[in-house]
């Protein structure tokens, strides 16, 4: 039995919608368009879950454990969500990329696959 492997896409794009110049219906018709992708990776059986994230964070880092704050506008790039899909490889998730509704708005996927660690045990 062939076990699927585990990926997260992280999606990247605007920190909102308003800053990208759309109208209210056309942020209606983009959400439509996130549903009806969200729903495909359901019906093929990939989803295993996901959200999207709010553009500010908290950043800590360094041994001195600095804790700075991160806002949308800080950011070259904003990851505001990611779902976690089930698949037989990377190639299967890329396919499953092409519908992302945001590449038109200089939006990315970037797919990392998890690391099963039972593999080195």
């Amino acid at each position: 039995m062939l076990i699927m492997k585990q990926f997260i896409m992280l999606l990247h794009g605007p920190a909102s919608y308003e800053l990208t110049g759309m109208s209210p219906e056309e942020i209606q018709e983009r959400m439509g368009q996130w549903f009806a992708w969200t729903d495909k990776l359901k019906e093929r059986g990939a989803m295993l879950g996901g959200e999207a994230l709010h553009a500010s964070a908290k950043l800590i880092s360094g041994p001195n454990k600095v804790v700075s704050d991160r806002s949308a506008s800080d950011l070259k790039e904003v990851v505001g969500g990611f779902y976690h899909v089930q698949a037989n490889s990377i190639e299967e998730v890329l396919e499953m990329a092409e519908d992302f509704p945001d590449f038109d708005i200089n939006g990315a996927v970037e797919i990392r696959e998890v690391v099963n660690f039972e593999e080195y045990s």
